[in-house]
């Protein structure tokens, strides 16, 4: 199989735009138009203005070789689209064949893709289609754990905005390659009420009124609120979420109880692997995790010639 362009259904949508009917995220279209730019920026922080100047020192201009890459260590492959792109924006020559797709498990040996073409090119893109590839299969590999560990609940684990610079876009879309769900992309597609926003305007209520005044219903609208009065003050607004933020497991579960289906609740907070299971036994909706972006152990994956 030959990436070529994004295969399977990126399904992991922000499910609060699914349940209420809003035009969701366009990952095809989103990622054809950003994907060459973020690759671009990368190739061009690591060759300069010389070039790779070891390779192009060392190896003749018309060798030709060939390399596989392999996964060194137990996991979910994800990126391998990006490391393509990484190599063809290097040299459009280079053939990058699959041999696994993306969001599959892999295991330490198992060959991940072929890519041949002129020496000089792979070496050149060797290390970026890497970095992409291990942060990406190591992000996908953490939201797999996550999943696994909710699996038998209604929790569905969400992503944040805590992504590296630059790389939003590949984070969220490693996500959902682990089984994981997008929260909002960024700023724009969601407006997010959180306590600094409460204070500013005077209340929830207030927040909220100013924010529907603003954007009516183009956008869904989730309110941030720590503990069960203020829950009950935001079940009288009109919202699309509601983030129970830091609770304690026992006042999730009553606000489970108080809520009734009426708003889904996300929980927020300090969220570990040890720690999941029980939060998602509350009965909460969604469960937000940080970790899977802002902490990643690249995943282990290795291009020899």
């Amino acid at each position: 199989m030959t990436t070529g362009s994004l295969s399977g259904s990126l399904s992991g949508q922000s499910p609060v735009y699914q349940a209420r009917g809003l035009t969701p995220i366009d990952w095809n279209r989103v990622l054809a138009e950003q994907l060459p730019i973020v690759i671009q920026r990368a190739l061009d922080e690591d060759a300069g203005d010389k070039g790779d100047v070891t390779t192009l020192a060392t190896i003749p201009a018309g060798l030709d070789y060939s390399g596989t890459m392999l996964a060194k260590a137990n996991g979910v492959v994800a990126g391998l689209l990006v490391a393509r792109q990484s190599f063809l924006q290097v040299d459009p020559s280079v053939e990058f064949t699959t041999l696994v797709e993306d969001g599959m498990p892999v295991h330490p040996g198992m060959q991940l893709a072929t890519v041949s073409g002129k020496a000089r090119a792979l070496l050149t893109g060797e290390r970026i289609a890497l970095n992409f590839l291990q942060r990406m299969s190591g992000i996908a590999t953490a939201t797999s754990r996550y999943v696994a560990a909710v699996a038998g609940t209604r929790a569905r684990i969400l992503d944040t905005r805590k992504t590296a610079p630059g790389l939003r876009l590949l984070d969220k879309w490693a996500v959902v390659l682990g089984g994981g769900y997008n929260h909002r992309i960024g700023l724009y597609d969601m407006a997010m009420i959180k306590d600094n926003h409460i204070a500013a305007a005077g209340g929830i209520t207030a927040a909220v009124e100013r924010v529907r005044a603003s954007w009516g219903h183009q956008l869904p609208v989730e309110v941030e609120v720590s503990n069960l009065n203020q829950l009950a003050e935001a079940l009288t607004l009109d919202l699309d979420q509601i983030m129970l933020d830091n609770m304690s497991l026992d006042a999730m579960a009553e606000a489970v109880q108080i809520t009734a289906g009426r708003v889904p609740l996300e929980a927020s907070g300090n969220v570990s692997l040890e720690t999941v299971a029980a939060i998602a036994a509350t009965g909460v909706d969604y469960i937000s995790v940080g970790k899977v972006t802002h902490s990643v152990e690249a995943l282990d994956i290795s291009f020899k010639l």
